[in-house]
C-alpha cells in the first residue's frame, strides 16, 4: 500500500504563486480562501546578505489527523494511502474540523457550505496524473510520491534531510516535508507555528451538530404531517364528487 506525501524544495521554489493559482483555478476556490498557499514573510538578514523567506503550505495529511477525530459525521476520514479527504455528502459544514486543524488548512466554502481543503488531487492521482500544483510548478520545487517506496524521489528527499513543520506542543505526524539549506525553519515556525488542535466539547457538538439536526427532524416531521393532511383533504374532496 502506498503512503502519499509531498516534499517542497525551498531551494528551488521561486515563490511565483503558480501552484496557488493552479489550485484555485482547478477547484474554483473562492477568494479569499485557498487549498494551498504561498505566504511571503519579511526578508531576513542585513544588506547585502539578505534572503527571502516564504511559507509554502497545504493540508499536511497527518498520520494522527485531529480533523478526523473532530468530525462528528465521519465526513472527514483518512484513506489507506494516507490522504485525508472530505466526503461532501456527509459534511454538514459545522466547522469543528476547521478548529481542530493545526495548520489552518481548511475552510468552509460559501459556495456549497461544505468544508474544503487540499486532497492531493487524489482523483488526478488515481488517473495517473500529478496534483495540479505539482504539474504547474515551473521550478520543479514540488515533489509528490509514495513515501513507502524507498526509490521514490519523495523518500529520497526525506532521507536526505527534508523535514516537516512541527512544534513541541503539536505532534500529529505531518506528511508535507521541506528541504531548505538556508535554514528558514525557525522563521517559519515563529510566524506560523502549528496550533494546538481545538477538539470539540459536548456543548459544541450540541450547538453545531445535534441541535440543527434536531430542528431539521422536527421540520421534516411537520412537513410530512402537512403533506399527509393535504392528501387526506384531496382524497375527501374526490370521494364527495364521486
Amino acid at each position: 500500500m502506498s503512503k502519499y506525501a509531498m516534499v517542497i524544495d525551498m531551494d528551488r521554489c521561486i515563490t511565483c504563486h503558480a501552484c496557488e493559482v493552479a489550485c484555485r483555478s482547478h477547484y474554483n476556490v473562492p477568494v479569499p480562501y485557498y487549498r494551498n498557499w504561498v505566504h511571503d514573510l519579511q526578508p531576513q538578514g542585513v544588506y547585502p546578505d539578505i534572503r527571502k523567506v516564504s511559507y509554502v503550505g497545504l493540508c499536511n495529511h497527518c498520520d494522527d489527523a485531529p480533523c478526523v477525530q473532530a468530525c462528528p459525521t465521519g465526513a472527514t476520514y483518512k484513506r489507506e494511502d494516507g490522504v485525508v479527504v472530505v466526503d461532501k455528502t456527509l459534511c454538514i459544514g459545522c466547522g469543528l474540523c476547521i478548529d481542530a486543524c493545526p495548520y489552518g488548512a481548511r475552510y468552509n466554502n460559501p459556495l456549497d457550505t461544505k468544508v474544503d481543503k487540499c486532497d492531493f488531487c487524489i482523483e488526478r492521482v488515481t488517473d495517473g496524473l500529478e496534483p495540479a500544483c505539482v504539474s504547474t510548478c515551473i521550478a520543479s520545487a514540488r515533489i509528490f510520491g509514495d513515501l513507502d517506496d524507498p526509490e521514490s524521489r519523495v523518500a529520497k528527499y526525506v532521507a536526505a534531510g527534508a523535514q516537516n513543520i512541527v512544534s513541541e506542543k503539536v505532534s500529529v505526524g505531518p506528511n508535507i516535508y521541506y528541504l531548505d539549506s538556508r535554514n528558514n525553519f525557525p522563521v517559519i515556525l515563529s510566524a506560523f507555528p502549528p496550533k494546538v488542535p481545538k477538539m470539540p466539547t459536548p456543548q459544541k457538538i450540541w450547538t453545531n451538530v445535534l441541535k440543527p439536526l434536531f430542528y431539521i427532524a422536527i421540520g421534516a416531521t411537520f412537513l410530512g404531517q402537512l403533506a399527509a393532511f393535504a392528501a387526506q383533504l384531496l382524497k375527501g374532496e374526490s370521494d364527495v364528487k364521486e
